[in-house]
């Protein structure tokens, strides 16, 4: 299958769901008014399809975790990661953890616009989903955490999320709690002195690179020609002829560039310079990180602003400023019907909250100010 010779140019730089961009014609997808085609989106799937084998050969089989030369995944390290994902006490009010934006048995998300952190506050940016996030370029919207033992790091001292006064209060807290040295020493016995910032994040970062969720997809591309159905076919067919795996392609379907939105179609009120505040670089305005379409349909509302609540609206909108198409009701459905195909199994054993370790009387006191 080939894309249409009028889509090439445009197929080169256009961005998918969550990626940003500036102004140029202040335009909004045009309402929807064309009745559905004739012939319906499930008889249309059982026509048969044929794939040029580069386009499905874009798309990888999810690996069982993902592994990282610079930080070897060990069972300490994700038991250890594991306990403090969920350990509110690195938070300076002791009331959020990684999990209270990242909702593990959620898909990862807290499906909010904005997550709430300390005394309430809310960060300027939707919370992507944590969910096979170690395939990304890099982590944040904008790219400004290379990795995932990197990006551990920043929520902890964000004062808008759980407002941690520095590296020091938090080194404080886990030394004051024996269990956790003694996990810290069984993770990292060639350390002198294990418990420090850097290894807190390498844990979380090992945990986190086992959260993997294949899906039926996964087996199709494994060669079960029969792990989606019909409609969800013609969908994969219609993803690929529109040009969405122009970005959004490879192992997590996404995560891996950087792109822009609005390149056909001004996208409105855009007021975030995205990559831009990170690099200084006037190239980099309001580019965003690709991010993953695994589990989609579960990682509501989208874009980086969670300004799209429903995925046929971000389906919609993504073509019309990014492609400069107008996705007919039946095209969107289509599409819409093999993300829901990306939906995968949650490892609820491996993300189970274990039980924390009790408080000594040295531990530092919440302070909610």
């Amino acid at each position: 299958m080939r894309w249409p010779s009028s889509l090439i140019s445009v197929l080169l730089v256009a961005a998918g769901l969550g990626a940003c961009d500036r102004s140029a014609e202040n335009q909004a997808p045009p309402a929807q008014t064309a009745k559905p085609a004739a012939t319906s989106t499930a008889a249309a799937a059982t026509k048969p399809l044929v794939f040029d084998p580069k386009d499905v050969k874009a798309f990888k089989v999810l690996p069982a975790k993902f592994e990282y030369d610079k930080n070897p995944i060990t069972d300490d390290k994700v038991t250890l990661g594991r306990m403090l994902w969920y350990e509110t006490r690195l938070s300076k009010n002791h009331d959020i953890s990684c999990n209270s934006c990242h909702d593990l048995s959620n898909y990862g998300v807290d499906n909010k616009p904005f997550s709430p952190g300390h005394k309430g506050q809310l960060g300027g940016r939707n919370s992507p989903t944590a969910y096979n996030a170690g395939h990304h370029i890099a982590q944040f919207w904008d790219g400004r955490a290379e990795n995932l033992e990197e990006q551990a790091k920043g929520p902890i001292l964000n004062p808008v999320e759980m407002a941690m006064p520095d590296e020091k209060r938090v080194i404080a807290t886990l030394k004051s709690i024996p269990e956790y040295v003694k996990l810290f020493k069984a993770a990292f016995p060639d350390d002198k002195d294990p418990v420090t910032y850097d290894n807190m994040a390498r844990a979380i970062g090992a945990f986190e690179r086992g959260l993997v969720t294949p899906s039926r997809f996964d087996k199709y591309l494994g060669g079960d020609d029969k792990a989606l159905t019909a409609e969800e076919k013609a969908g994969f067919h219609k993803f690929i002829s529109l040009g969405c795996p122009t970005c959004h392609t490879g192992v997590a379907v996404g995560g891996s560039s950087f792109q822009k939105l609005g390149l056909v179609k001004e996208y409105p009120g855009l007021k975030d310079n995205g990559r831009f505040d990170h690099t200084k670089d006037e190239k980099d305005k309001f580019f965003f990180r690709v991010p993953s379409l695994r589990n989609v349909e579960k990682t509501f509302p989208y874009y980086h602003d969670g300004s799209i609540a429903s995925l046929d609206e971000a389906v919609r909108t993504m073509a019309w400023h990014q492609l400069g198409v107008e996705a007919k009701p039946e095209e969107v459905k289509s599409i819409v019907a093999f993300l829901k195909a990306l939906t995968g199994d949650l490892p609820t054993e491996y993300i189970k909250k274990p039980e924390l370790p009790p408080s000594t009387a040295t531990t530092p006191k919440a302070d909610p100010s």
